[in-house]
């Protein structure tokens, strides 16, 4: 594997070599006959993304290549209502309308991404953008497919490894590289897709080196951030249209990073295997089978003075099994699923004394279905049964299994106003099982700077939701919004008592102390918000096209007891002006994120700022256009920004004024 990163990018300049000219890019293969694009996470039944009653946000690998950070959250920065945890530049979780950890979950082509990133915010989530073709953020009723670990929302970045269609051409390749300025940072990835016969063949490689980076305060030391991975995969297909298949590949993740505010650093690694396959039944009741699976070995240790002093192994299994109907009456699209997890979870060293092993198994029916009694008129509904053992050792050193069986539903209804505007209604009633640290962490972490101790007596958390939403696309100008509103019965939190605690256990009001004692409970919660975004095509010509956008989000969340939940990313409103055309792109946008002044207990309060970015592209080929030039601006103004959301922001300032030079050689 680790000989395919120094081969592949060898390979694919030969084969742009040889190619004398590049193709006109190709339709997109999740695209259906007008060009929509189709989504693929929010229901095993495929539908175009302004087909359903929940907004789905798409990020595509151009948006990935701009944002330029090493972490899928950073990927995800301009989507409304997403955020990220900001620990560290190697561990940046997502956040979905104030939900992060145990509420989203994290997919690689629809399977889990296997890592430890929810047992603590220093933990790096072993999924490159670089290695994503685009990624899809699912919220709302379509979370339900995943299970109760994804009751604020599913992140899932979706690529080749296993390809799923055959390609269109028989060979094409893509090359990126790239260097920024506040990090001294280098990135490039390298991808080959190769079609023999019946067989689709992938292979791809990504490699990043960024030093600690410039803030406006100076440089913020152990922030760098050293990674690589590789993967080769392929499918089979078979049938006379090529409809069914089955595939697989083989990936490896390795990198080391720095935690801002200590002298340690982790270093990671981990091999993970997927397999995904799809058979078409015919036309009767029954219209395809796909059966998808997952299996990873992770482990990180984090070194100190050269030394592991603590180490992570996460041990993973994930299978779904979908068995999808063709059109019963009013019924337009079925389908049944089933889906298995078995995670076993060791902490080694000091890391022991936060967390004794654990396991846990799940095991998980659901059902969808669409129907359409009106030509205007679409709803959906889903409901899913899942039934969790999870067994460990809390603080009290007695050996302790809990079972949970939480039931999920939800109802969707989108309707068509007319041509040019859909608004759309979801409801939904959603069950959580507790998580392995909420549990049964019982100790000090480092990474976060915290001594944990969670509840083995914790109830199945649930949450009633309601969700509003308005779709409008009249040519010139589109907008896409929503309001919601869910309400929490036995809300799991980490509440931070204003303690702190040594290394050995001993607490005290000392507010000088070592760790900032935490105290996993629950109580209810209500987090409610809007957020929407819109653009009007100012200039649509031949020539390029001239667009201006906006954005906004805003949520608020606050327990049962009047308090605020912590650490809930602040509002945000921007906008900007984006010229495309086929030689030349030119943008600018400017976010104020606002000041976070309804923080938690013991918490502080964060200042809001401005974040100003810019951007050029050129191909300069018009029969080449995969060859592409471009230089992307971000924090221009250089202001010191901090993430009201990460749980060590009063000593880590978010990077300053960086410019980013990049290059792409594409077949495609």
């Amino acid at each position: 594997m680790r000989g395919l990163l120094n081969a592949a990018p060898l390979t694919l300049a030969a084969l742009l070599i040889s190619q004398p000219a590049l193709a006109e890019e190709p339709p997109a293969p999740d695209a259906d006959e007008s060009g929509r694009v189709i989504v693929v996470t929010a229901s095993p039944l495929a539908h175009a993304m302004d087909d359903t009653p929940t907004i789905t946000a798409v990020v595509d690998s151009n948006d990935i290549r701009k944002a330029g950070g090493a972490s899928i959250a950073d990927a995800l920065a301009k989507i409304p209502g997403v955020s990220g945890t900001g620990f560290a530049a190697g561990a940046s979780r997502p956040i979905i309308r104030g939900m992060d950890a145990q509420r989203v979950r994290l997919l690689e082509n629809g399977t889990s991404a296997s890592d430890v990133s929810d047992v603590g915010p220093d933990h790096g989530v072993p999924i490159d953008p670089l290695a994503a073709r685009r990624i899809e953020v699912v919220r709302g009723a379509g979370t339900l497919r995943y299970g109760s670990q994804a009751i604020g929302g599913v992140v899932n970045a979706i690529n080749d490894r296993v390809p799923t269609s055959m390609f269109a051409e028989p060979i094409a390749g893509e090359l990126t590289g790239s260097f920024s300025t506040a990090d001294n940072g280098l990135q490039g990835s390298a991808l080959v897709d190769v079609q023999l016969g019946d067989f689709a063949l992938h292979a791809d490689a990504f490699a990043r080196d960024t030093d600690d980076y410039d803030t406006p305060l100076g440089t913020l030391d152990n922030s760098f951030f050293r990674g690589h991975g590789a993967a080769l995969g392929g499918s089979y297909f078979v049938g006379s249209d090529k409809e069914s298949h089955v595939g697989a590949a083989v990936e490896q993740y390795d990198a080391k990073y720095g935690i801002p505010g200590e002298d340690s650093f982790i270093d990671l690694s981990q091999t993970k295997l997927l397999a995904r396959s799809s058979f078409a039944l015919g036309s009767g009741l029954l219209k395809a089978f796909k059966l998808d699976g997952s299996y990873a070995d992770y482990e990180h240790s984090e070194m100190h003075h050269g030394h592991a002093h603590a180490t992570f192994k996460n041990r993973e299994w994930n299978g779904r099994a979908e068995l999808l109907l063709n059109p019963i009456g009013a019924v337009a699209q079925s389908a049944v699923g089933f889906e298995y997890m078995h995670r076993d979870f060791t902490a080694l060293g000091e890391a022991s004394s936060y967390l004794l092993p654990t396991e846990t198994e799940t095991v998980a029916g659901y059902v969808f279905t669409d129907i359409e009694p009106l030509p205007r008129l679409h709803i959906e509904a889903s409901a899913r049964l899942e039934h969790a053992r999870v067994s460990g050792t809390p603080a009290s050193d007695v050996f302790t299994r809990r079972e949970f069986t939480p039931l999920s539903g939800a109802v969707g209804v989108l309707y068509e106003v007319s041509d040019a505007v859909k608004i759309g209604a979801t409801a939904s009633t959603t069950g959580r099982a507790p998580a392995i640290t909420e549990l049964f962490a019982r100790g000090p972490h480092e990474g976060s700077g915290t001594f944990e101790f969670g509840n083995p007596g914790l109830s199945t958390e649930r949450a009633k939701s309601l969700e509003a939403t308005l779709r409008v696309d009249s040519g010139a100008f589109e907008f896409e919004g929503s309001i919601y509103g869910s309400w929490f019965d036995n809300y799991i939190y980490g509440h931070l008592t204003g303690r702190t605690c040594e290394e050995d256990g001993f607490c005290s009001d000392d507010p000088d102390g070592e760790m900032r004692e935490l105290l996993v409970r629950q109580q209810g919660a209500h987090f409610r918000g809007i957020e929407g975004q819109a653009s009007y095509a100012l200039i649509d010509s031949s020539a390029g096209k001239l667009e201006a956008s906006l954005l906004a989000d805003y949520t608020r969340a606050t327990f049962d007891d009047g308090s605020n939940v912590p650490r809930i990313p602040a509002y945000r409103v921007g906008g900007g002006l984006e010229w495309t055309s086929d030689a030349f792109d030119a943008g600018v946008s400017l976010i104020h994120v606002g000041d976070q002044n309804r923080f938690g207990p013991f918490d502080t309060r964060t200042e809001g700022y401005n974040s100003l970015s810019a951007q050029v592209a050129w191909r300069p080929f018009r029969k080449q256009p995969g060859i592409e030039f471009a230089i992307v601006g971000q924090n221009l103004t250089n202001e010191v920004q901090r993430n009201a959301a990460a749980l060590n922001k009063d000593w880590v300032v978010m990077p300053g004024r960086t410019v980013r030079f990049m290059v792409r050689l594409a077949t495609f």
